[in-house]
């Protein structure tokens, strides 16, 4: 079977992010920072962010997901409507656009790499006018955050150079190397270790890296007059006791615009750290306290600086989400939909949709278990006011959901239960929001943590994830008594991690993620599958051959089956870092992507290109003809937020 139908995947974060670039007019005298006013640059559409200024009337290159993708938008002052860039039509990743003397400089990941868990993202430049492309990027390597020196003479990016992927997203191992545009293939590597990198006239160049004594800071590096010579050793710039980071230096050279996080502040803040008299001055945390704002930029003659962050409800344009978002798919038969929750389930008909909403969100309406019509046009509460995670339909029953009860990511003597959640499908009409449901636990609360069921094709047994044994291994029971009257077995055992089960269609397999083959690795997952009968145990080898190094990196999770058992779509790391994780909110497992392979790990397709970590991928046979198009403008939508969580790594 070709691939086709709809694949619906969850985004961490994604779906309240409602980004815009806004803008303040910056005093000669920094001490009256007090006074400033800022002034929203884009239109409130979609997710806006990592911008640029062209010229001082602040016009500003940026990013932007509306279309489904991210492409590269250009807006000027006089005219807030956005125009679209031409860059590489088949690109599903654009980032960082520069514009300088009549050229887009920009990241891309579009061009294919022969070699699994390397990274595509590379450096391109395109003529503003004539549109011809040339990557700046050797071939096999991987940079990111381009940035043009003064008179457009070099060109600094974070750079992996040939190296692969370590794994880290904690501290990337990027080096800071240089290059002229005209010839791209000399490169220097100016200094090891550091990101985001931000000229300084043509001879400085500031970056970020995570310092010795755990803060992340600033640094400084001087190009050295023979440009084929050793790394220099840099100079720190900002001081310790707070993380400073995506910094943009101004033309002068006098000040650093720097993303902070405070300790015992709640918030990422905009600042100006002034160069001669080694003082902070703080900006966004003036305008607004308690929104999160990233990634700033001056303008070329550092009048005025730039940043994005959360619209606010104050604002005009979007400021609710949709139940389900459209995303460009490279599969021509194969729709992509993106969820705003976790988790999620297609009825056997595909009318409907059964998730987990936002897991930090607590006991409020948007905990427990939803129902979602799949055009996204209707949404309903099954349970409130219950911790729910990893929800199935049953195959066989209209009004049966089951579902995980308790905290996710808990050890194995936390209690998680799965239970059986039965209503009356006929009160999922325009007329109810909210549905009465019976809720009957299937395991005993003394075996710790149940969790990740998925049911039969008959509808009559549930395969499942525990910890009761002191190890996570799967086990099978039945639908109706659960593990109570006898009605469960082992169908797995070892000193290893088997988790997120997921039966076949057709019945024959489950297939789950597991660390058996590295029982120490506690984030190494492959994907195995079996017969429901514990015979015919096999790995599926995605990345390369068993013991190859690409099979020791991988991580994939959350697998589930094409609708005719033949094909399985999953999220993974083989792609590694599409950005560098600090300039972003944070990301649970971040740089997951979704993927599609064949039963035997052949036909590999990467589906997802962000820098988020995407995952928990559902499949259904249905496509856009037989689904419909997607409801985008419903009642009952969530409100956009503006708080983020910084990246769980960041001390």
């Amino acid at each position: 079977m070709a691939l086709q139908g709809t694949v619906l995947f969850s985004t961490v974060g994604r779906c309240f992010f409602g980004f815009d670039i806004f803008s303040v007019t910056l005093p000669s005298n920094l001490d009256a920072v007090h006074e400033l006013t800022e002034r929203r640059l884009t239109d409130g559409k979609s997710v806006n962010f990592n911008g640029q200024f062209l010229d001082e009337p602040e016009t500003v290159v940026f990013v932007s997901e509306r279309t489904g993708e991210p492409r590269i938008y250009l807006t000027q002052p006089e005219n807030r409507i956005p125009s679209q860039i031409p860059t590489v039509p088949e690109s599903h990743f654009l980032d960082r656009p520069v514009i300088k003397d009549g050229r887009l400089y920009f990241v891309s990941a579009h061009e294919k790499i022969d070699k699994l868990l390397s990274i595509r993202t590379a450096v391109y430049t395109a003529g503003i006018e004539d549109g011809n492309i040339t990557r700046l990027t050797p071939y096999g390597a991987a940079d990111y955050s381009p940035s043009v020196s003064r008179t457009g003479k070099f060109v600094a990016v974070a750079s992996y150079g040939h190296r692969q992927w370590g794994g880290s997203v904690q501290d990337p191992d990027t080096d800071i190397v240089v290059f002229r545009p005209s010839d791209p293939e000399k490169r220097t590597v100016i200094c090891k270790r550091g990101g985001w990198p931000t000229w300084s006239g043509d001879s400085t160049v500031f970056f970020h890296r995570k310092s010795e004594d755990g803060w992340w800071s600033v640094f400084r590096a001087d190009l050295p007059e023979n440009l084929s010579g050793e790394p220099v050793e840099p100079r720190r710039i900002t001081p310790p006791g707070l993380h400073a980071f995506t910094p943009a230096a101004s033309n002068d050279g006098k000040r650093i615009a720097v993303a902070t996080r405070r300790p015992g502040t709640e918030s990422r803040h905009v600042e100006i750290f002034d160069l001669e008299t080694e003082s902070f001055h703080r900006v966004s945390e003036l305008l607004n306290p308690e929104f999160d704002h990233y990634n700033p930029f001056f303008s070329p003659e550092s009048g005025f600086l730039g940043y994005h962050r959360f619209r606010g409800k104050s604002d005009s344009g979007e400021l609710t989400i949709p139940h389900l978002e459209p995303v460009i798919s490279p599969v021509k038969d194969l729709r992509l939909l993106r969820l705003n929750g976790n988790m999620a389930s297609f009825t056997p008909d595909g009318k409907l949709i059964v998730y987990n909403p936002d897991f930090d969100i607590g006991l409020d309406r948007y905990s427990g278990v939803m129902i979602v019509r799949s055009d996204g046009s209707k949404r309903w509460t099954v349970m409130k006011n219950r911790i729910a995670f990893a929800t199935a339909w049953s195959p066989t029953e209209k009004g049966v959901i089951y579902t995980s009860l308790g905290m996710i990511f808990q050890g194995n003597r936390s209690t998680v239960q799965i239970a059986r959640i039965s209503f009356d499908p006929a009160h999922l009409d325009d007329d109810h929001d909210e549905i009465a449901a019976d809720v009957k636990i299937l395991t005993r609360e003394e075996t710790g943590n149940n969790a990740f069921p998925s049911v039969s094709p008959d509808g009559k047994h549930i395969v499942f994830r525990s910890g009761r044994n002191g190890h996570r291994n799967l086990y099978i029971m039945d639908v109706v008594d659960g593990e109570f009257n006898g009605g469960i077995r082992q169908l797995t055992d070892g000193p290893w991690i088997d988790t997120m089960p997921s039966w076949s269609p057709d019945g024959k397999l489950i297939a789950f993620s597991s660390n058996r083959h590295n029982p120490r690795s506690p984030v190494g997952f492959s994907i195995y599958l079996i017969r429901p009968d514990g015979t015919e145990l096999r790995r599926v080898h995605v990345a390369g051959p068993e013991g190859s190094d690409e099979v020791n990196g991988e991580r994939f999770n959350h697998v589930a089956f094409s609708a005719d058992s033949t094909w399985l779509v999953f999220a993974g790391n083989l792609a590694g870092l599409s950005a560098e994780p600090i300039s972003m909110p944070n990301q649970f497992q971040p740089y997951g992507d979704i993927y599609v392979s064949r039963l035997d790990g052949s036909g590999l397709e990467r589906l997802t290109w962000t820098a988020y970590e995407n995952g928990v991928p559902a499949w259904h046979p249905y496509g856009e003809a037989e689904m419909g198009p997607i409801s985008l403008d419903v009642a009952d939508a969530d409100e956009l937020r503006g708080q983020f969580e910084e990246p769980k790594w960041l001390p």
